[in-house]
């Protein structure tokens, strides 16, 4: 008899359990587009690279993720399979869109079937407590989206420039005393902008403070699309002792809620005995009329989302920009050339201002070009399709996200390395988002991307004006290291001349004087 032979039936029984069990649990973890026993006929996805077993193509992201070069590589990559890549995350099925035509598509017209987010156990609930809107479920993001949109009427828009321009003289006075810290000076312009806008006061926060708040931002950007759990979102429904990555992200999302709480009380307290000055949260968000629905809670983790990244979405592009000034002198001279033709009349000097955006297109272009030319945001949070879609010959199911693939949709220009702001001038330049992505798309577009164009027109205007922007050192265009808070890349910054000078200080007299006023 041989060992098989001799071998107690019993086992063959366990072997064929275990198998039948493990071939359940695969079959569970699978995307849909890929489940063997779905009962529906075969799905007919775009192509996409192989990937491994059961974690599919998550592996190759994860590496990627290592170094920002080594992710805009990847994704760069992926446009060799077309205009929309297929890849397999773990549970999840991405479909990567590669084309300005297939976001258009998919993402604009669309919109009422890609509009979703998919349920991240670890970024959306642990880390943000359910409550930040940009990634929240499409019920409860319809409210917070309903009050936001007060940020673009024009009214609010003239006062938030009143308050910008303010800031950016701020910004300017500080390159000018202190040029070797200007990255700082670009992180507390972005923040006290906002932060002026949103809550109503000047920025008087000490650097501990901002550097939490800092901290806060990097770590919920870091928190998307890192963990694991977010891509098998079935293990986050395992009992809490075996889910021994619970406390880690808990933990984080519990001290993003202690900053934002520091934050958001006194302003808060101010709000309801009448002291707070003019703000998005006095007259919208908790204003009677507005007839916000959302407790205490949601109104503050929407009023501190909306600071924490318009703030550092536009310090990085300001850091954008300073690395396209130094890399392309010939572009710097063309706008400096422009803005000293709206703003210098023989020997009078004035600072640019909001309202001579219509007068400086190459300016404004200057905004597209900078979020083209190096995206801030490589990989926009997914839009999950809600129903089964045929498009293109493809036959995708619901559940499926698809993703803007930013990297790839600015290579779809001639010349992509080069900083070209001109390629933007056709009449449009003024609108931030016309025929453009760095904004997001959809009915999920950044509701802020009005207050964000001020912001920087003002800071590249201004800047330009002021100042002479040079290399300090080595430098390589596409290592701008935003997640850090020392100088990502040398640079120096040298006042124009002594009129330069002068101008700056007498609007900074002013600047302290109206400080209070706002």
């Amino acid at each position: 008899m041989s060992v098989i032979e001799s071998l107690n039936p019993v086992y063959y029984g366990i072997a064929l359990v275990l198998g039948i069990i493990g071939f359940a649990v695969i079959e569970f973890l699978r995307p849909v587009d890929s489940k063997l026993l779905s009962g529906k006929k075969r799905w007919r996805m775009p192509p996409g690279p192989p990937g491994e077993p059961i974690v599919g193509n998550l592996l190759q992201m994860f590496q990627a993720r290592r170094s920002a070069q080594a992710l805009n590589e990847w994704l760069n990559s992926l446009r060799k399979y077309g205009e929309m890549t297929t890849l397999h995350m773990g549970s999840r099925t991405w479909v990567v869109l590669n084309s300005e035509r297939v976001v258009s598509e998919l993402i604009a017209k669309r919109g009422k079937i890609t509009n979703e987010r998919p349920h991240m156990p670890i970024a959306s609930d642990l880390v943000s407590n359910g409550k930040r809107t940009v990634i929240r479920q499409e019920a409860q993001w319809k409210e917070g989206r309903r009050v936001m949109h007060q940020l673009l009427s024009g009214s609010n828009l003239k006062v938030y420039a009143d308050m910008q321009e303010l800031e950016s003289i701020d910004l300017l006075r500080l390159y000018l005393h202190q040029p070797n810290l200007w990255f700082a000076h670009n992180y507390r312009y972005s923040t006290s902008v906002l932060y002026r806008i949103v809550m109503g006061y000047p920025l008087n926060k000490p650097k501990a403070q901002l550097d939490d708040y800092q901290r806060v931002t990097i770590e919920f950007v870091k928190s998307i699309n890192e963990s694991f759990v977010d891509f098998f979102p079935s293990f986050s429904k395992l009992p809490h002792f075996l889910q021994p990555w619970r406390k880690y992200w808990a933990d984080m999302g519990a001290f993003h809620r202690r900053v934002f709480q520091e934050w958001w009380n006194p302003v808060r307290t101010a709000v309801k005995n009448g002291s707070a000055p003019p703000s998005f949260v006095r007259d919208v968000l908790l204003h009677p009329e507005i007839r916000f629905t959302g407790d205490d809670e949601e109104a503050m983790y929407l009023a501190t989302s909306v600071m924490a990244a318009g703030g550092d979405n536009t310090r990085m592009s300001i850091n954008t920009f300073i690395m396209a000034m130094i890399s392309r002198p010939g572009a710097q001279e063309r706008a400096r050339r422009e803005v000293d033709r709206v703003c210098t009349d023989g020997a009078t000097l004035r600072l640019p201002q909001m309202t001579d955006l219509p007068e400086m297109p190459y300016i404004a272009a200057m905004i597209k070009e900078v979020l083209r030319w190096r995206p801030t945001v490589p990989i926009i949070p997914p839009h999950q399709l809600t129903e089964d879609l045929e498009f293109d010959g493809y036959h995708i199911p619901a559940g499926t996200s698809f993703l803007i693939n930013s990297i790839a949709l600015s290579h779809e220009f001639e010349n992509p390395n080069e900083f070209q702001p001109e390629r933007w001038i056709d009449g449009s330049e003024s609108n931030a988002t016309a025929n453009f992505w760095g904004f997001g798309g959809g009915r999920r577009i950044c509701v802020g991307w009005k207050v964000a164009q001020q912001a920087l027109f003002l800071a590249f205007a201004r800047l330009i004006y002021c100042f002479d922007l040079t290399p300090n050192g080595p430098i390589d265009d596409r290592k701008l290291n935003h997640q850090t808070v020392e100088e990502p890349f040398p640079v120096k910054a040298t006042v124009r001349s002594a009129e330069h000078a002068a101008l700056i200080e007498q609007e900074a007299s002013k600047y302290e004087a109206q400080f209070s006023k706002f």
